[in-house]
């Protein structure tokens, strides 16, 4: 399998709940593509979703300074922030998203939070 077919594989073990599955996978995919963002993001999330929230943050907040632009992965560092009770800097990277692209569905909704 490629890269994008095993992130696929991740990608649906995550959608299922299948964290410590999906962690592996996209762990194969940082092995072959270790500038791969999307499989970085996608352990970001999955170290949140395993309760590993400090893992969590400093993943996002990393893959954000690297990628600063990359809208998917500020939505998500905000989303996360949020969830800890960091509203100010989620919700700067909401605003940040906005500016950024004023139609981003999810980040419009999120805006009515802050």
């Amino acid at each position: 399998m490629n890269e994008e077919e095993i992130y696929q594989k991740g990608f649906t073990y995550r959608c299922n709940g299948q964290y410590p599955e999906a962690m592996a996978e996209f762990q194969k995919v940082l092995a072959l593509n270790p500038n791969h963002v999307n499989a970085r993001l996608q352990i970001g999330l999955v170290h949140g979703f395993l309760g590993d929230f400090d893992a969590s943050l400093a993943a996002l907040q990393s893959l954000s300074t690297q990628h600063p632009n990359n809208l998917d992965v500020r939505y998500e560092l905000a989303m996360t922030q949020m969830m800890l009770g960091m509203f100010e800097e989620g919700c700067a990277n909401i605003r940040y998203v906005l500016a950024m692209d004023p139609t981003h569905e999810k980040a419009l909704q999120q805006a009515a939070y802050c």
